[in-house]
């Protein structure tokens, strides 16, 4: 395992990021520099850090653990 003092480094270059508390410092990250450092724009969320609208909106496939599937006027599901 390797440990990181910046969630930034963390993520960089990493498939997913999955969220497993809801610290501030992670609820305050910059999103659109979290999609940029990521592979993919997966985002697993254990804490429901974030709405899945604003998800969806930057572009991020975001599932969010325990909250039901929720859909946009188009019908696609955003957390799916």
């Amino acid at each position: 395992m390797t440990v990181y003092d910046d969630p930034y480094e963390a993520i960089d270059g990493a498939d997913a990021m999955v969220i497993v508390t809801e610290w501030p410092c992670i609820r305050e990250l910059d999103l659109n520099r979290v999609k940029g450092l990521l592979k993919e724009p997966l985002m697993i969320d254990g804490r429901n850090c974030f709405p899945p609208e604003r998800m969806h909106e930057l572009g991020f496939r975001y599932e969010s653990v325990g909250r039901p599937r929720a859909s946009t006027a188009k019908g696609r599901v955003l957390n799916a």
